[in-house]
């Protein structure tokens, strides 16, 4: 497979490429050779008022185009999309360095989403309510809210995009994305077509910088009516009370250390491959990565036989190079903090089954990692470790499991195998997660709703849940005279 070439990113302001004014820039470097590959634009005060100008003006455009005159629009955009996902997912995987099939994918799983919410914002109905005065008439209308500032994560530049993107734009929204600076092309060719399908200028903006910089200017500013932020829990907290300090509306989707039950009576083949392969992808840099392995004591030590092997099985490498089924950590200190992982789980007692080191001396490759024997106290099973290591802990009662799996504050995904309706029901009604996925890896969709509880945020990116946000609700009387 060869690589496409990777070219310098820009700003995207008022529907045109453009450097930055003070024409500042800082290296992009592909994760899986340490070398630089290209440098992207690095935005200041004065980028920022230009695109909330345009921000602006693109919502009043777009707010007028009916709604089926958008969803023709975001088609268009999604049809591209998709014509170009071979090329994007070159750029993605370049910069981030999951393997191809992989950003292929969530290039694809991209359009899916854009389509969705397109035919979903044809959907947003009002209603008439009937009025105690014969006289007057009582409507409900939804309105797009207003222009809004979104802020994405570098594990999956393209996907954490348009779940943003594509409830925006349906509810007639504009957006202006701060999008990762580690990882800009894919995101530039994911509103590339946007601007080739049409949207009035200004409609979608995109910006790199300084992250703190940028929020801190962004949220506060009054062209800004909703914020929208994927990312690490302190840094949600942080945004989320600087958008409640100024009345702004805010879904925040943060992290998560997502519980993978396995019941005794569980398959656990099943278990294996599907608890597996989600733990894996992406090198294990997902918000709904499995984390904590809670295994019914009676088949823990057959299980951890078997995820061993699944994660032996996987072909570490450049993302580009075929066969590649892992590649490298996103950047060094993701190598530093599995590390620290290691040190601490073999202080506390955690035996390594396989893996648990840096692979090479170039690039960001860390083993496929499972833990057995993991004390409750180990940071693995108390904070999210965001990399290819699997933790296994072995617990006698469903009750038991259930507890450890709330016992922490985070509460965005959940995993669990049964063949029992009852163990099913159970789990179901008491594990305190936002999304849970039974007998089967993680499976989101458009449709359903996206999003967790407690310390891992709150509001939907996904369903018609996701669309709320964005839609202001106002309330008509109109009094015949």
């Amino acid at each position: 497979m060869t690589s496409t070439s990777y070219t310098d990113t820009r700003l995207l302001i008022d529907g045109k490429w453009c450097d930055a004014a003070s024409g500042k820039t800082q290296d992009v470097i592909n994760p899986a050779t340490d070398k630089v590959i290209g440098k992207v634009a690095h935005a200041g005060i004065v980028d920022l008022d230009r695109a909330l100008a345009s921000a602006q003006r693109g919502f009043e455009a777009w707010r007028k185009i009916p709604a089926n005159e958008r969803a023709t629009t975001m088609r268009k955009a999604a049809a591209l999309l998709r014509e170009r996902a071979a090329d994007i997912a070159r750029l993605l995987t370049l910069e981030q360095g999951k393997p191809f099939v992989e950003a292929r994918g969530e290039v694809l799983a991209g359009a899916d989403i854009i389509e969705w919410f397109a035919d979903e914002g044809r959907r947003v109905y009002g209603r008439i309510v009937p009025s105690r005065n014969l006289a007057a008439q009582q409507l409900v209308l939804k309105e797009p809210l207003g222009p809004v500032a979104a802020f994405t994560p570098w594990n999956f530049p393209i996907n954490q995009i348009v779940r943003k993107l594509g409830a925006a734009l349906a509810s007639g929204c504009s957006f202006l994305v701060k999008a990762p600076e580690e990882t800009p092309a894919s995101p530039a060719a994911l509103l590339q077509t946007f601007v080739d399908a049409g949207v009035p200028p200004g409609t979608v903006g995109l910006v790199y910088g300084d992250p703190a910089e940028i929020s801190n200017y962004l949220i506060p500013h009054p062209i800004i009516r909703k914020v929208t932020f994927t990312g690490s829990t302190p840094v949600g907290k942080q945004l989320a009370a600087l958008a409640g300090a100024h009345m702004k509306r805010a879904t925040m989707e943060l992290g998560g250390h997502a519980p993978v039950i396995v019941a005794a009576d569980a398959d656990v083949a099943l278990a294996v491959k599907a608890s597996g392969g989600a733990k894996f992808r992406n090198a294990g840099q997902v918000c709904i990565s499995p984390t904590r392995f809670l295994v019914h004591n009676s088949i823990r030590d057959e299980f951890a036989r078997a995820l061993v092997k699944h994660a032996e099985s996987l072909k570490l490498g450049d993302g580009l190079a075929e066969g590649t089924t892992l590649g490298p950590l996103a950047n060094p200190r993701r190598l530093n903090a599995m590390a620290k992982v290691m040190d601490d789980a073999r202080a506390k007692g955690a035996k390594i089954a396989t893996g648990g080191e840096r692979v090479g001396s170039d690039g960001n490759f860390f083993a496929p990692t499972v833990l057995t024997d993991v004390s409750l106290d180990a940071d693995v099973f108390n904070n999210e470790p965001f990399g290819p290591v699997a933790a296994i802990r072995g617990f006698d009662t469903l009750e038991e499991a259930i507890a450890e799996a709330n016992r922490l504050p985070f509460g965005l995904a959940g995993y669990a195998f049964t063949q029992s309706i009852k163990n099913a029901h159970m789990l179901a009604q008491q594990v305190e997660v936002g999304m849970l996925w039974i007998n089967q890896p993680a499976a989101p969709s458009p449709e359903m709703p996206f999003g967790g509880v407690k310390d891992s945020g709150y509001g939907s990116e996904g369903g018609p849940e996701a669309m709320e946000a964005y839609l202001v609700t106002k309330a008509v009387s109109i009094m015949a005279v």
